[in-house]
C-alpha cells in the first residue's frame, strides 16, 4: 500500500481547517502510513496517528501563504524523490500541486476544492491551465452538488461531491460552554451573528450596510466574530456610522458555537463558498439563517430556500428587508429552520467519512 501524504501548507483555523483535522485524523487513524505536509506547527498537537513533517526554516504565524507553499513543496518534493509510492492528498495548493504530482514526477494526486470556482478562476490563462491539470489527477473532490456542476461546466471535468462530515454532538456540546457575554443580554433585541473571516470574500461591508439602514427601524445587537486584513476597514465603517453600540467585532474563538447558541439568527454575506460549515453548525443549533445565494453551497443546505432565507450577493437593501421580516415573523419562520434541520442527514458524520476513506483507499 502506498504513502499517503496530506498536502496543507497553511492552516489559518477556518471551515477548511475544521474538516482537515476531523478527515486528516479518521485518515490516520485507519491508514497506517499517512504524513502531513504543513507550515504551521502551532497546530501539530490537533493531529493523532500522523507523522508530521513541517519546514526546517523557522515560520512566523504572519508569513504570508506563497512563502508557506513554497517551504512545504520542498518538502514534497524531497518525499517525492525519497519514495514515488506515496499519494497526495492535496486540501490546499491544488494548482500547484497537480503541476509537481501529475506533471514532473507523475504520482497519484487527490484534490479536494475548497471554494467555488468563481473565487479562482477568473483568469484566463489559470483558467485553461486548470482545464489541462484537472484531467491529470486522479480524483477530484468537491464538497457540494452545485460545486460539482460547475468544475464540469468551467473546467470540463469530473469530480465526486462527499459532503461535510458533521460532528452534532461535538458542536452541541461545546456550545454548552459557560459565557458571560452582556453584549447579548437584553432580550429584547434581535441577536444577530457572523462568523468569517474579515476578507473581501466574506463581504460582511454589505451586512453592516443593511445593519445601518435598520438600525432606527428595529432593536437589534450585531456580533461578528473573525480575523483579517480588513478588520481596520470594518472597524472604520462601524464608526464612521455610529453603529458602535449595537455592533461588536471580536476576534476569531476557538469556541464559536458558545456564541451562536445566544443568538437569533445567523447571516452568510459571503460572495463565495464551497460548502459552508458554519450554516451547517449553525442549524445544529436550531439558528434561522439568512445567507447570499452565493456558488456554491447556502441554496443547497437551505433547500432552495424551504430551510431559510436566500438574498442575492451584495444586495443589502434586500438584507435588510429579510432582517426586519424576520425579526417580526420569528414564529412563522421556525418552520423552515426545523426543515433544514430535518435534511442535515446529508452531512452525517460517519457517512462521509467513510466517504473518504473509500475513495483514498481506491488510490493508494
Amino acid at each position: 500500500m502506498n504513502k499517503l501524504v496530506i498536502f496543507m501548507p497553511s492552516i489559518e483555523g477556518g471551515g477548511v481547517e475544521k474538516n482537515l483535522f476531523i478527515i486528516g485524523n479518521f485518515l490516520g487513524k485507519k491508514i497506517k502510513n499517512t504524513t502531513l505536509i504543513t507550515a504551521d506547527k502551532k497546530f501539530n498537537i490537533k493531529f493523532k496517528n500522523i507523522t508530521i513533517v513541517n519546514p526546517k526554516i523557522k515560520i512566523e504565524t504572519t508569513s504570508s501563504r506563497k512563502w508557506k507553499y513554497f517551504l512545504c513543496f520542498i518538502e514534497l518534493i524531497k518525499l517525492i524523490i525519497h519514495n514515488k509510492n506515496i499519494t497526495v492528498f492535496a486540501f490546499q495548493a491544488n494548482f500547484y500541486c497537480a503541476i509537481i504530482c501529475k506533471v514532473i514526477f507523475k504520482i497519484k494526486l487527490i484534490t479536494r476544492s475548497n471554494s467555488s470556482p468563481s473565487g479562482w478562476s477568473q483568469n484566463f490563462l489559470k483558467k485553461k491551465i486548470f482545464v489541462y491539470l484537472f484531467k491529470k489527477i486522479d480524483q477530484v473532490i468537491v464538497n457540494s452538488l452545485e460545486f460539482k456542476y460547475e468544475i464540469k461546466k468551467k473546467f470540463n471535468s469530473e469530480s465526486i461531491c462527499i459532503y461535510n462530515p458533521l460532528n452534532k454532538g461535538e458542536i452541541k456540546k461545546l456550545s454548552q460552554e459557560k459565557i458571560s457575554f452582556k453584549f447579548y443580554e437584553k432580550s429584547n433585541r434581535l441577536k444577530i451573528i457572523n462568523v468569517g473571516r474579515y476578507v473581501d470574500q466574506k463581504d460582511q461591508i454589505t451586512l453592516l450596510k443593511a445593519l445601518n439602514l435598520i438600525k432606527h427601524q428595529i432593536k437589534f445587537r450585531a456580533l461578528i466574530i473573525g480575523k483579517g486584513i480588513l478588520k481596520n476597514y470594518l472597524v472604520y465603517y462601524i464608526r464612521q456610522h455610529k453603529l458602535s453600540d449595537c455592533v461588536k467585532l471580536i476576534t476569531f474563538q476557538k469556541n464559536p458555537f458558545k456564541f451562536m447558541k445566544m443568538a437569533d439568527v445567523f447571516i452568510l454575506s459571503s460572495k463565495y463558498e464551497g460548502l459552508p460549515n458554519v450554516l451547517l453548525e449553525s442549524l445544529v443549533l436550531g439558528k434561522y439563517i439568512i445567507s447570499t445565494n452565493c456558488p456554491t453551497g447556502p441554496k443547497e443546505i437551505l433547500s432552495g430556500g424551504k430551510g431559510g432565507d436566500l438574498y442575492n450577493i451584495q444586495d443589502y437593501k434586500s438584507l435588510e428587508k429579510k432582517i426586519i421580516n424576520f425579526n417580526n415573523n420569528k414564529k412563522k419562520f421556525l418552520k423552515k429552520t426545523k426543515y433544514a434541520q430535518s435534511q442535515l442527514f446529508r452531512f452525517d458524520y460517519k457517512t462521509n467519512l467513510n466517504n473518504y476513506l473509500k475513495i483514498v483507499k481506491k488510490h493508494l
